[in-house]
């Protein structure tokens, strides 16, 4: 009888903490997607569509095509300069990779570089 309740108990510990590394390498997975396609778009012969498509591309090949739907980007000022922002919007996994869609959230940001 003990051992039944301490290794349900174990188990559920386990799969909460393997959920939660889950969750995390989600999570900078797409920041580290969102940054990328950022700096893509900053480049001197690429539009926001070339880091829009990047991110997308690298969200798809880790991730899924589900994780990929929702990409925009825009241009902004960050401490007075101009730059590149790639927005995604995700499911937030909670129980493998399901999870409410379009909970989080993140932003890629690149300065943008100026052909001379």
């Amino acid at each position: 009888m003990e051992f039944t309740l301490v290794s349900v108990l174990l188990t559920t510990l386990a799969l909460a903490v393997v959920q939660l590394a889950l969750a995390l390498h989600v999570r900078n997975t797409v920041i580290d997607a969102a940054a990328e396609g950022a700096r893509y778009a900053a480049l001197a012969d690429n539009t926001l569509a070339d880091g829009e498509e990047r991110t997308r591309m690298l969200i798809s090949t880790a991730l899924g095509a589900a994780y990929a739907r929702d990409i925009s980007g825009s241009y902004g000022r960050v401490a007075g300069f101009p730059s590149a922002e790639v927005h995604v919007t995700t499911p937030l996994p909670l129980a493998g990779l399901l999870g409410p869609d379009r909970a989080m959230e993140v932003v890629g940001r690149a300065a943008v570089e100026s052909a001379p």
